[in-house]
């Protein structure tokens, strides 16, 4: 029996997921978590073989909290689930050593053949992702710009940002300026969302 912890936010789409999972013989769900932080605690107590993970996830992202789980819980492997429009997230998680994949919008019967082939020790990789996580590359950013750019996408003013991080307010708008000049944005939403969309945040 392959035991598995499910981590999906969505309550429709981690139902769905429940219900595929136990039509087959040789899946057990034995643990559904909705936010990332709960993953390690509960896959600790449950000792799941898979953890099926959603890489959009409140509180912890996906990828950060399977890369603790593999280092908490190495004999749990990791399936991460994601959109098709995230090539930058996948590589994310390729860096931090995950290696099966599996699209959200893949056929029903292909989650069931993942679960096993992820618990066998096999790669599950979606060559269209993989193709498209390696065109982005790496990011141009360099750390400070990722850093203020991070704060600005969760809404913090230049002078908020500043305080935080103990720069002046000038500064920021300098790294701000140099993050939108390097991804080619239009302003700061724009450089926000392409470097959100390329992972690079």
């Amino acid at each position: 029996m392959i035991r598995v912890l499910l981590a999906e936010d969505m309550h429709m789409i981690r139902a769905a997921l429940t219900a595929l999972l136990g039509l087959e013989s040789d899946i057990d769900v034995v643990a559904e978590v909705t936010r990332g932080d709960e993953i390690v605690p509960r896959a600790m107590e449950t000792r799941p073989d898979v953890a099926v993970v959603d890489i959009d996830l409140p509180v912890v992202d996906g990828i950060t909290a399977a890369a603790e789980l593999r280092e908490r819980l190495p004999s749990c492997r990791i399936l991460v689930l994601t959109a098709m429009g995230q090539p930058g997230q996948v590589r994310r998680a390729l860096a931090a050593g995950i290696e099966a994949f599996l699209v959200k919008d893949a056929p029903g019967d292909r989650l069931a053949d993942a679960v096993r082939r992820t618990a066998a020790g096999l790669r599950v990789l979606d060559a269209e992702l993989v193709s498209s996580a390696m065109e982005y590359g790496e990011s141009p950013l360099t750390p400070r710009e990722s850093t203020v750019l991070r704060e600005a996408a969760r809404g913090a003013s230049a002078e908020d940002i500043a305080s935080r991080l103990h720069l002046s307010p000038g500064t920021v708008r300098n790294y701000l300026t140099g993050a939108i000049t390097k991804t080619g944005a239009r302003n700061k939403i724009d450089a926000i969302r392409i470097a959100e969309d390329a992972g690079w945040l």
